[in-house]
């Protein structure tokens, strides 16, 4: 499963078990503040009906006041539900570090004293700048001390690994890493034999063998394959040559939709490098070899292989390391730029 869908999974159950859940999605065009504060207004306002909690969330709503008057921000038709006078001193230095923890605290004990725990979700987390991150981290540090009931699950790319550690040395402690890669063979072969059993139709070992190594076992390729391997196969029995015939349309498919959608947000020198990268074929590569391939020094290449990690497109597994983000880029960039020199 992709992270988008186990966090849509991950806000169903906390619904069902009563949080208050706060989920956004991080993204280019928006700042966190921007993005925060129309939740976190909702969410006050939610807690303002629990009469346990009236005058916390009342306060609550004069501090994101206070927040929003700080960052001199237009957030929709927020100015207008925050007519209340700012609760002047909190939450307004202008500092994202200093007034995002103090707003997420009075948040969090308005919800305490509604008895309701906060479940804040956020999709996306690459998008965050280092100062956003670090104080996402040091306003969950601050609630985690004082046993407020707050918990957030976030997820992104393997680069928010190295902006949390940079953002702050406790985040190791405040946080658990949990990777979501490529499904074991067992979950592979259960998440491509199970739909076709339960219509009492089958699939040959080898063509589920095929399937499972032309895939890789990326979540959304197996769904691919196993959508085209089906409509292929003539009868209730998939066999290999089905899925080697669907290999060609499942391909196209990727490469106008999945593969392109990605390669069309890059420049021209973005994408130039990405071509480099895939002469070495899938896996990770030296960032030194990539530049040499391009003729280039490695400082010059920086730049642009620094905004291909932003945009998702790469990812670095260790210090001067390069690999794709998604499998059988690789071959896709060869598909879109056959000549490279």
């Amino acid at each position: 499963m992709g992270k988008t869908v186990l966090l849509n999974k991950i806000k169903d159950l906390a619904d069902s078990r009563t949080y208050l859940v706060i989920f956004l999605e991080v993204h280019e065009g928006k700042s966190l503040p921007e993005l925060l504060v129309p939740s976190l207004r909702t969410a006050l306002y939610k807690l303002s009906d629990f009469e346990s909690a009236k005058a916390k969330a009342r306060l609550g709503l004069r501090v994101l006041r206070s927040f929003v008057s700080a960052f001199r921000m237009s957030v929709g038709e927020v100015e207008v539900g925050l007519s209340m006078e700012p609760e002047r001193g909190t939450a307004d230095s202008g500092d994202l570090e200093a007034d995002l923890p103090q707003l997420i605290e009075i948040v969090a004990q308005a919800a305490q004293a509604a008895g309701k725990p906060v479940s804040l979700i956020l999709d996306e987390l690459q998008y965050l700048s280092s100062e956003e991150f670090s104080a996402i981290i040091m306003a969950l540090h601050h609630a985690n001390q004082r046993s407020l009931p707050l918990i957030m699950i976030g997820a992104g790319l393997p680069q928010i690994l190295s902006l949390a550690g940079n953002s702050k040395s406790y985040a190791e402690r405040l946080f658990r890493f949990p990777a979501i890669g490529p499904l074991s063979n067992d979950e592979a072969t259960q998440a491509i034999r199970k739909p076709i059993e339960s219509e009492n139709a089958a699939i040959h070992d080898d063509a589920l063998d095929q399937i499972l190594e032309t895939t890789e076992r990326y979540p959304y390729f197996l769904q691919q394959w196993g959508h085209d391997s089906w409509n292929i196969a003539d009868g209730n029995v998939i066999r290999k040559h089905d899925v080697v015939k669907a290999t060609t349309t499942s391909l196209n498919e990727l490469d106008q939709s999945f593969f392109k959608v990605r390669f069309d947000r890059c420049t021209n020198a973005e994408k130039r490098y990405m071509r480099a990268l895939a002469e070495f074929g899938p896996g990770t590569h030296r960032s030194g070899n990539i530049a040499e391939t391009l003729g280039l020094k490695v400082s010059s290449v920086a730049p642009t292989r620094n905004n291909l990690i932003k945009k998702g497109m790469i990812f670095s597994p260790s210090h001067g390391e390069t690999a794709f983000t998604v499998p059988l880029f690789d071959q896709f960039m060869k598909r879109a730029m056959p000549q490279f020199d």
